[in-house]
């Protein structure tokens, strides 16, 4: 388990009780920290309580004060049966006094801009961070290492997960993390030489103060997640903050195909040799790359491959990692093919910078695009509507998509994932693609994308 001695006697409060959260509680515990914890979630919570799980609101459970071993053997204890946590203890209570805590470590799910805890940790003048600034902060007690941060609106899964395939097949300890694969402290630390590649989110930036990447990666940035900021320039700059937290003496990759990344590379220009700069439309040979095809994945690839080179991997073991990438499930993935009609999950493009793409790389397309929006057009999607066969709007965004797109291609209005594979099947021709590439979140008729990928995977399996 990932600790720092520097966490032993400090008080944390810790909101949210996920996967994350509940490694973060772990490792702050582990350490001998005194944390108080909390979730909205009683299910979450209840892990934690001592006895039957009852008192998830701080009450007395199981009588007395006596501890008792939660998750992991943590020893746990109730706030109103005792005193505040001893070093190496949790209790489970709302945060309603973060007065004297050092920190106070969010999931990067909470909204700062309009959650509550957010005030009261200002009033108490609480830094507000997240597990990426705590691992940061216990980098100095890991064995020799270096850190890979890769940030952007799009691509930023896949080629976080290339860079870690590449390192792999070189032979070089590593580990993928952050907004991806296992929670940063949920894994052992690398032994020396490793390189931990982290994905990482604007939210998960913006509670990261002191993470000193040795190589950090923009590919991007378009409109999205604009709920948390001030509009897309509060945006671009909670992304730009990766390269502040850098030593100048450190590498940067940036993607300039769009005027805030180009801002941002710009103002690292004094870096010279340690600031790599891709542009857009740049021509490969991506034949020997199965899963890395389209324009969009060129991109995330020169990016995967400037960052092998500044960690020193050798030619042959890239060439080696990108022809065995296998791809991400719901990125581009192909599901099936029947009746010699190919089905391709791209749930994971929830908005219309990351559909344009996956439309652009297929010639005759079957397209299902609709759910809950992160904006009214899909303006991004337009240069690519010559490929579009025919249209299949669900959820939500659908009846609004139906009206862009009906005067450029045929529409049918099917409200769901079933009726739209359903559909299309009986329309495609062999060499015809159906895919699902949303442009939309999920959470009008799905948990999340996944549940949507999954969704789709059935409807088609469904077929044969």
């Amino acid at each position: 388990m990932i600790t720092a001695g520097a966490w032993r006697g400090r008080r944390y409060a810790v909101l949210g009780l996920a996967r994350s959260g509940a490694a973060t509680v772990c490792a702050l515990v582990a350490a001998g920290a005194r944390v108080v914890a909390w979730d909205a979630d009683g299910a979450r919570r209840s892990q934690y309580l001592p006895g039957t799980g009852r008192g998830t609101d701080g009450a007395a459970v199981g009588g007395g004060a006596a501890a008792s071993d939660g998750p992991a053997g943590l020893p746990l204890h109730q706030p109103a049966a005792g005193p505040p946590p001893r070093s190496g203890e949790v209790i489970v209570a709302p945060l309603d006094d973060l007065t004297g805590f050092d920190a106070l470590v969010v999931s990067p799910g909470v909204p700062l801009n309009t959650h509550p805890v957010a005030a009261r940790a200002r009033a108490a003048s609480v830094a507000v961070i997240g597990d990426i600034e705590l691992f940061a902060q216990a980098r100095a007690d890991l064995p020799a290492h270096k850190v890979v941060g890769i940030t952007g609106t799009n691509g930023k899964s896949t080629t976080t997960a290339l860079i870690h395939h590449i390192l792999q097949t070189a032979g070089v300890p590593s580990l993928m993390g952050g907004n991806i694969g296992l929670p940063i402290f949920a894994a052992d630390p690398l032994p020396e030489g490793g390189v931990y590649v982290l994905e990482l989110s604007s939210y998960q930036i913006d509670l990261t103060q002191t993470l000193d990447c040795d190589v950090a990666v923009l590919l991007n940035i378009s409109p999205d997640h604009l709920d948390r900021y001030d509009g897309i320039d509060g945006y671009a700059a909670s992304k730009a903050r990766l390269f502040a937290m850098q030593s100048p003496e450190h590498d940067a990759v940036i993607g300039i195909g769009d005027d805030h990344s180009a801002k941002i590379a710009r103002g690292l220009s004094a870096r010279a040799e340690h600031l790599t700069k891709i542009a857009p439309g740049v021509c490969m040979d991506q034949r020997a790359w199965p899963a890395l095809q389209g324009p969009h994945n060129a991109q995330n690839a020169l990016a995967a491959i400037a960052v092998a080179r500044a960690l020193g991997i050798l030619e042959a073991d890239i060439d080696r990692g990108l022809e065995t990438f296998a791809g991400l499930p719901h990125r581009m993935e192909h599901v099936a093919t029947v009746n010699g009609v190919a089905y391709v999950d791209d749930s994971k493009a929830t908005n219309p910078e990351s559909t344009a793409p996956a439309l652009a790389a297929f010639d005759r397309v079957h397209w299902i695009v609709g759910g809950k929006p992160k904006s009214d057009d899909l303006d991004a999607c337009a240069p690519a509507f010559g490929h579009v066969v025919c249209a299949y709007t669900i959820g939500e965004a659908g009846p609004r998509f139906a009206e862009i797109l009906a005067p450029q291609m045929p529409v049918e209005r099917v409200g769901t994932l079933a009726a739209a594979v359903a559909s299309a099947a009986r329309q495609a021709k062999p060499g015809d693609i159906v895919l699902l590439s949303p442009a939309c979140a999920s959470f009008d008729q799905f948990r999340d994308y996944e549940e949507r990928g999954a969704a789709f995977r059935a409807a088609v399996e469904a077929l044969a």
